[in-house]
């Protein structure tokens, strides 16, 4: 029983971090396409997304010529995973840590703080100015992080200040509140990526569901006239 529950004693007794809420956009088409957009962009030149191919875009409404004129970039067809052109031993090099396939990371950081949803839309909000970092970026959430803020331009510039509260000081091309809704989509894009039939499955859960109901109302009634006589 002791082994049993050391995971969950382990888990407990971690530093529990706040999470903002990341907002749920599963069901709008045009905020997924926005973060497929932000995705591609500033994302992708560094990070992969190998399990998932390019026409599943079509998926969020897009037409496969829409997709190869506006989101590919590092592939010819369509029906090629979301790669990119460097390979891991030169990332390696460069960043010191070859950066993660992104597929999964939705899923991946998933804790008992929060959904991994929440912790992409808190750690994309929470880069700071750091010039201690080789990169000259830091991260109030993940500290000592390698990645650069590659959305600085998007947000502008953010210093910690003698509470040790993130303040924007240098505004960029967004303001809060439009940052806040790209980097909404851009999570909500990630969440898709990790599973892309997400909205399939829960609607057979529920066909599930309701056919079981059905069955109870039946098989009950059955149930009582074998045992009537037994009883």
């Amino acid at each position: 029983m002791a082994l049993l529950f050391a995971p969950l004693t382990a888990l407990a007794s971690g530093a529990s971090v706040h999470l903002d809420k990341a907002p749920d956009v599963q069901g709008d088409k045009a905020a997924l396409q926005s973060g497929a957009r932000t995705f591609v962009n500033y994302c992708l030149n560094c990070h992969g997304a190998s399990f998932v191919r390019y026409n599943r875009l079509t998926d969020l409404g897009l037409t496969e010529q829409q997709i190869k004129e506006n989101l590919m970039f590092t592939a010819v067809k369509t029906g090629e995973t979301m790669r990119i052109s460097a390979r891991p031993e030169e990332q390696k090099i460069w960043f010191g840590a070859a950066p993660p396939d992104l597929s999964l990371v939705a899923r991946a950081r998933a804790s008992e703080d929060g959904s991994g949803a929440d912790w992409l839309y808190t750690y994309l909000r929470s880069f700071y100015v750091d010039e201690n970092r080789p990169t000259g970026w830091n991260n109030t959430l993940f500290a000592n992080v390698g990645m650069p803020n590659v959305l600085w331009q998007l947000q502008g510039q953010q210093v910690l200040n003698k509470e040790h509260h993130l303040e924007l000081a240098v505004p960029g091309t967004l303001t809060p509140a439009e940052y806040d809704k790209q980097v909404g989509d851009l999570v909500g894009f990630l969440v898709w990526l990790a599973e892309p039939d997400a909205g399939f499955r829960k609607k057979i859960g529920f066909g599930v569901l309701a056919f079981l109901v059905v069955l109870f109302a039946f098989a009950y009634p059955l149930k009582k006239a074998y045992w009537k006589d037994v009883k």
